[in-house]
């Protein structure tokens, strides 16, 4: 806002500077002009004293020379008096001259008022209406960023920023519900480790007496020491069960994202990947065909359904040769398969089943930063929009394929 008014006030200086500046030459020519009768009478002055007479065809200002006579002063126009060779002569003459230099004047400084007028109410409107809600809303995305935003936005109908501020309010409602998932996520977790904590402690305590027991030879019966034996290994089952139910309470889907069900077009869907990518992929030199495809309705959230593609394009990248990305479609009557083919693959068919689980990263991303998360997403939300996806390798080729129900 201060380089705006800087702005603001610098252009006001440089409108007012024009005006003067024109105005003075303006006034400049109009004093030259109101001098030219007086340049006319002195020429006819001297051929009247050198010839007797003059010749006023080819004069601007004098209309009239008039020798003194009877009607010597009875004249409408304005005039001058000279006394030539001993006899009086009044030479009439018209300021037209003048008064069109008066009135371009009166236009061109019309002109320059409407100009600044203008200038000066775009710039105010651009000051209030776009910078001024601008200013109040540029803190917005710092407090949120800060987690201080929890009250809504509040709604405006600013042309400009009437989207802008919906969007923020979204993301607050969106970070707000990410908060609250991770509170309750993380209460669950604890709960669950102060559960599975204290019914490990039984059969670890029985573990632990009957270790020492046998330590101490304290049952020297072969029998009993079986017998006890025996006791241990179940109760290490026993832990061995706990610890199974921990790591599959791990493996649970502790991401819950909403889908919105609803249908879309596939033709939506591939611009939207395609005006993106087709971009990216250009600057890093690799090449994007994009299959033939006959556009549909699909069922399922658009902007989940772009995510998923998302995922699939960037672990195409990611794990890819770098080459080339093909983004193809094959035939199926009864949904709509879109597939991302890329070469340079070095997964093992071992290994395929894997690549949908959560964290699960393979020999081949020993040196590639990644969560292994980014295709057990897209097998959640596919799932969750009534759809599938599955992998393929072929030599090095791989093969990821989302299934899309038809609408």
């Amino acid at each position: 806002m201060k380089a705006f008014n800087r702005i603001f006030s610098a252009v006001t200086v440089a409108i007012m500077l024009l005006f003067a500046v024109v105005n003075m030459i303006l006034a400049a020519d109009k004093t030259v002009g109101s001098r030219q009768y007086r340049v006319e009478i002195s020429r006819l002055v001297h051929e009247i004293e050198t010839n007797g007479s003059a010749d006023i065809s080819e004069c601007v200002y004098v209309t009239n020379i008039e020798r003194y006579g009877e009607k010597f002063y009875s004249t409408d126009s304005d005039y001058v008096i000279y006394e030539i060779n001993g006899e009086l002569y009044r030479f009439d003459y018209n300021s037209n001259g003048y008064s069109n230099k008066t009135y371009f004047m009166g236009i061109v400084n019309a002109i320059l008022g409407v100009i600044a007028i203008l200038f000066i109410a775009v710039m105010l409107y651009i000051k209030y209406a776009i910078l001024a809600p601008f200013e109040r809303l540029s803190s917005l995305p710092y407090e949120l960023s800060k987690g201080n935003l929890t009250a809504p936005v509040a709604e405006t109908k600013n042309r400009f920023f009437g989207k802008f501020l919906w969007g923020i309010d979204v993301l607050r409602e969106n970070i707000e519900q990410q908060k609250q998932r991770e509170l309750e996520m993380q209460k669950e977790k604890k709960m669950l480790l102060l559960s599975f904590s204290h019914d490990i402690k039984t059969p670890l305590s029985a573990i632990k007496l009957y270790s020492a027991a046998l330590s101490k030879n304290l049952y020297p019966d072969a029998e009993k020491q079986h017998k006890i034996a025996e006791n241990i290994n179940e109760k290490a089952d026993e832990i061995e069960g706990y610890v199974s139910q921990i790591t599959m309470a791990s493996r649970e889907d502790f991401l819950s994202p909403e889908v919105e069900i609803g249908e879309f077009y596939l033709s939506e869907l591939i611009e939207k990947i395609t005006g993106y990518y087709r971009e990216k992929l250009a600057l890093i030199k690799t090449d994007f065909n994009v299959g033939k495809y006959k556009n549909c309705l699909l069922l399922g959230d658009l902007s989940r359904s772009v995510e998923v593609l998302q995922n699939m394009m960037e672990n195409a990248l990611k794990y890819g040769d770098g080459r080339n990305v093909e983004l193809v479609f094959p035939e199926s009557d009864e949904c709509v398969q879109i597939a991302i083919r890329n070469g340079g693959c070095t997964l093992g068919k071992e290994d395929l089943p894997h690549i949908f689980e959560s964290f699960w990263r393979g020999a081949n991303a020993e040196n590639i930063h990644g969560s292994g998360l980014g295709l057990y997403i897209c097998r959640q939300l596919m799932r969750k929009m009534n759809g599938d996806i599955f992998a393929e390798v072929n030599d090095d080729i791989i093969t990821v394929t989302a299934v899309f129900a038809r609408a």
